[in-house]
Order: structure tokens, then C-alpha cells, then sequence
């Protein structure tokens, strides 16, 4: 038996916490290789197959399990059910099948090549640093990641073999069988790692180790389970109710399921048995080496699959718990607007980050639609107190402004693709447009109505005024679409008016130069405000151009 003494605890401490933090390391450049190679394709596919709860379990399961991360799966969900998308029921399903898919990892790591790990480390460092295209570098972030995972466990299981004749270390994984104490434990460790993978990895390694039996690892499975919580808990404070409802279903999930089965453990560990591969050829602690880590990764994916099946019907009770602990905020008096979309969870995900801000600003540039709208009212009939109200609109348009922008720079922090970056431009191009505009209806044409005189326009003037703001007014319309639905038809449409909008105000300069009457005072201070006007509408017309002409760009797909 070892003695304590003879146990170097520096160096296994040193690989312990050195194994995790390579296990960790890789997990993240897992995660960001299969989101930046796989993001958009699989967003599409969660947005377009969850009209039911079946296969939004699917869904969210496939998704999950390819993007090795159920975080970055939530955070997907939450962005559709803010944008109306998709309802608070239908995500129910998709975070349901997302449990799932998280076991795809536990089940990777259940196979033992820690001894090959560094070809893969050595291969995918070469493609990503060496390699010339973008999805060269993202598979290497991927082969990598997944060289780093086993390399960690392989490190970690190492460094904790002495203890395999460590008395008090052996009582310790002992009592992981009693299921409260296992459950927490897993729980508070996962919470304080925020990866659940991480604990079922430090479990496979202890058991391949012969350290843990599989109804001790099981408890503490279960208690990962409910320690992955926390980190979307933490990430829904100060959100949106969607992101708090979204984390209230996946805690409930969780928790309900692991109370059903804490009775039920040893029918767990004997399915998990039944469907597992035997080494009947060995005995004793070198048989459960080899058995129990595929025993665990089976156990693990079959609770959540077993709890998916069961709550799968009863997604609607699950939709209305949380909207009940959950509730609608009521505005405050008085309180100033803020951003909606912009979930700062999301930036690990650049694609979804895009999304995000994408969604905001389409959000921004409707205030402006609607402040276009009020504009033509405001000069018919020369209301200073519309204007009034205009500039409060405009405030509020800042404000979001403000917070886009501090989002998009967050953004420019993470490593981004070629694309990503010329969307991300876009976006900024876009948002600096809008705010310009907004500027331009409630500061300049508010200049303009108050000082000009109280002589009316003919109605011939006025007919070809309300044509040209109508036009203008049909811009900002599609460009609003062309932003906020990543729609470059519209984009184009916006272009094509522009020949249009040129003819028409040809069209009112040549009628004010024809009418020109230097012997009338009133007059022509009455078209310097009909051209003031004029030049207005044609330079908001001319931002949402820009709006237009960068948008196509960034929308349009590119070879390569």
C-alpha cells in the first residue's frame, strides 16, 4: 500500500490541473472550429426543422452534438424566440433534444487513443497555422481541439494513477455512490469549470484508472447534468425573458429527471451494463478499467434520452412554468430604450453574434422608418411639436446606437473569418448610415420647417414633393428589409431607384427654375425651402443607398 509520503503531490497536482486545462483548452477550440466551419448551415437547419416538438428534439440534439455545445445551441434558441421565430413551447423541444446532443462528447471520450493524441495536436496545429483557406484552418481548429481533449484526459489519468493505492483518496470515490453526495459534488464542480463535458471527462479518466466504480461516476453525471445550468443561468441575468425562460426549462429539465432516477440508479448502471461491451478475459480492477468509461458515456447519454422521451409531451407545462417564474417586465416610467438582441453569450460564436446584431440594428433602422413616416406629416403642417417628438426618437436611436456598437467591437476581439469581418463592416456602415438619417430628419428639416415662411407651395409642387418622399420613403422601406432579413433583393431594388429619385427631383428643379420670380421675396425664400427640403430627402435617400450597396456586397455569396 503507498503511504502518503510517497506520493509526489506537486507533480500531481502540476498534471491533474495541467491535463484539465489542456482538456478545456481543446474543448474551446473544438467548439469554435465546428461553429465557425458549421454555424450558419446548422442555424438554418434549427430555424427551418422545429415546427414540432419531435423534431425539434431531433434538432436540437444534431445540433448540439455537431457544435459540441449546448450553450451555443441555447443561445440560438434564445435569439429566435426574442425575434418571434420560433415560440417559447417549440424551444421547450429543441432544449430538450440539446441534452442529448451534449453526451456526444462523453461518448468521443469513452474511446481510449490518449496514446495517439499528439498526432492529432501536431496535424491540426500545422492546418491552422499553416494552411492558406478559411476551412483549412477551421478543420485544424477542429482536429486540434479534439488532439488537445485526449491529450488532457491522457495527462490527467497519468498523473492520478498513484492513487490508485491511496486509501483516503479510494474512501472519497467511494462515497460518490451515495447519490446526494455524488449529485452535488458533480454539480458544484461543473458549475465552477461551466463544462459538464469536463466532469464526465475527469470521471471516464478515473474509472479508466479503475479508481471509480460506475454507479459513483454515474451520480456524478447526474450532478453535471445540473451543474451545466449555472452557466446559462448566470449568462440570462439581465437579459431578455426569453434567456431566463430558456434557462428555467433547461434547470427544471434537469433537475426533475435526475430526482426520478436517484431511486432508480441501479436500473440505470444495469441498462448501462446490458448495452455496453464486456472484457470477460480480464478481472478485477483492470476489467473495470476497460468496461466502466463506455458504461458511464452509455449511462449518461441514456438519462437524457430516456428524460427527453418522458417530458418530450409536456412541453407546453414546461413552456408555462416558465413564463410563470418568469414574467413580463412592465416598461418603467420613463426608462430609456435598450438593446433586445444583443446577447454577449453569443460572441463565441461569431455567426450568431452577426446575427444578433444584425436583428438590433434592423430593430434601430425601423425607429427610423417610423420617424421617415412622421416626417412628412410634421412638414404638411409645420408642427414644431412633431419635431419634438422626432428628436426624442432620434435619442433613442443614439442610445442603441451606442450599444450595437460596443457589441460589434466586442465582436472584433475574437477571431473572425474574411466574411465575418466584411459583415461585421457592413453592420457598422449600416448603423452609422441610420443614425445619420435619423439626424437628418429630426435636426435638419426641423431647421428648415422652423424658419421658413407660412406661404403654401401649389399644389402642383406639393404633388411632386409628396412623389419624391414617397420614393425616398420606399427606400428606406426595402433597405429596413435588406438589413434586418439579409434580404439582397431588396438591397438591389434600392439601387435600381435611383435613376428614379434623380428624375424626379430634375424634375422639381427644372419646375422651380422655371417659376422663378426674383421680384418676389415671399417667393424665393419659399423655394430655398422647397430645395432645402429637396436636398434632404435626397440625401437620406443617398444613405440608404450606402445601406444598400454594403449590404449586397456582404449578403451576395462568394466563391471560395
Amino acid at each position: 500500500m503507498t503511504d502518503r509520503l510517497d506520493i509526489d503531490w506537486l507533480q500531481l497536482c502540476l498534471g491533474v490541473f495541467g491535463g484539465l486545462a489542456l482538456f478545456l483548452g481543446g474543448l474551446d477550440q473544438l467548439s469554435e472550429g465546428l461553429t465557425q466551419a458549421a454555424g450558419r448551415t446548422l442555424k438554418t437547419v434549427l430555424e427551418r426543422l422545429t415546427r414540432n416538438r419531435i423534431s425539434g428534439a431531433l434538432t436540437g440534439a444534431l445540433v448540439t452534438g455537431v457544435l459540441n455545445s449546448s450553450s451555443v445551441t441555447t443561445v440560438l434558441v434564445v435569439g429566435f424566440v426574442t425575434a418571434g421565430v420560433m415560440s417559447l413551447q417549440q424551444s421547450v423541444g429543441v432544449i430538450l433534444g440539446a441534452n442529448i446532443g451534449s453526451t456526444v462528447t462523453a461518448q468521443v471520450l469513452a474511446f481510449d487513443i490518449s496514446a495517439y493524441a499528439l498526432g492529432p495536436v501536431a496535424l491540426g496545429f500545422f492546418m491552422n497555422f499553416a494552411g492558406r483557406r478559411e476551412r483549412v484552418r477551421q478543420l485544424g481548429k477542429i482536429v486540434l481541439g479534439l488532439g488537445l481533449v485526449f491529450f488532457g484526459m491522457g495527462v490527467m489519468s497519468d498523473a492520478m494513477r498513484p492513487l490508485r493505492a491511496y486509501p483516503p483518496f479510494i474512501e472519497v470515490l467511494a462515497s460518490m455512490e451515495r447519490p446526494l453526495l455524488g449529485v452535488l459534488t458533480g454539480a458544484l464542480f461543473t458549475a465552477l469549470v461551466q463544462s459538464s463535458a469536463a466532469t464526465v471527462g475527469i470521471a471516464i479518466a478515473l474509472a479508466s484508472e479503475g479508481l471509480l466504480s460506475l454507479p459513483g461516476g454515474i451520480t456524478l453525471a447526474l450532478g453535471a447534468n445540473i451543474g451545466t445550468c449555472a452557466t446559462a443561468l448566470l449568462a440570462a441575468i439581465g437579459k431578455p425573458p426569453a434567456a431566463a425562460r430558456a434557462s428555467v426549462v433547461h434547470l427544471a429539465f434537469n433537475v426533475l429527471g435526475v430526482l426520478i432516477w436517484l431511486p432508480l440508479l441501479s436500473l440505470l448502471s444495469e441498462l448501462a451494463v446490458h448495452i455496453s461491451p464486456s472484457a470477460p478475459d480480464l478481472s478485477g480492477a483492470a476489467r473495470a478499467a476497460v468496461e466502466v468509461p463506455r458504461q458511464l458515456a452509455n449511462a449518461n447519454t441514456l438519462f437524457n434520452v430516456i428524460n427527453t422521451a418522458l417530458f418530450l409531451p409536456f412541453t407546453a407545462l414546461f413552456a408555462g412554468l416558465a413564463e410563470r417564474v418568469v414574467k413580463e417586465k412592465a416598461p418603467a416610467r420613463g426608462a430609456r430604450i435598450g438593446p433586445q438582441f444583443l446577447d454577449e453569450a453569443a460572441i463565441a460564436a461569431p455567426t450568431l453574434a452577426l446575427e444578433n446584431a444584425r436583428h438590433e440594428i434592423g430593430r434601430l433602422a425601423g425607429i427610423v422608418e417610423e420617424m421617415l413616416s412622421e416626417a412628412g406629416p410634421a412638414i404638411r403642417e409645420r408642427s414644431l411639436e412633431r419635431f419634438e417628438l422626432l428628436a426624442r426618437r432620434e435619442e433613442e436611436v443614439t442610445l442603441l446606437e451606442a450599444a450595437i456598437l460596443r457589441y460589434l467591437g466586442m465582436l472584433r476581439t475574437v477571431q473572425l473569418t474574411e466574411r465575418e469581418s466584411s459583415q461585421v463592416q457592413a453592420l457598422m456602415e449600416s448603423l452609422v448610415s441610420f443614425e445619420s438619417v435619423a439626424g437628418v430628419i429630426a435636426r435638419d428639416l426641423s431647421e428648415i420647417v422652423r424658419h421658413g415662411p407660412d406661404r403654401e407651395s401649389s399644389s402642383a409642387t406639393r404633388e411632386m414633393l409628396q412623389g419624391l418622399y414617397e420614393s425616398v420613403q420606399r427606400a428606406m422601406a426595402l433597405t429596413v428589409r435588406a438589413v434586418r432579413d439579409g434580404d439582397p433583393d431588396a438591397a438591389s431594388e434600392v439601387t435600381a431607384m435611383g435613376e428614379t429619385v434623380q428624375h424626379q427631383r430634375e424634375a422639381l428643379l427644372e419646375r422651380q427654375s422655371r417659376r422663378l420670380q426674383p421680384d418676389d421675396p415671399d417667393y424665393l425664400v419659399l423655394a430655398r425651402l422647397q430645395m432645402a427640403i429637396v436636398d434632404k430627402l435626397m440625401r437620406i435617400y443617398e444613405l440608404t443607398a450606402r445601406v444598400a450597396r454594403s449590404m449586397q456586397a456582404s449578403l451576395l455569396p462568394r466563391s471560395g
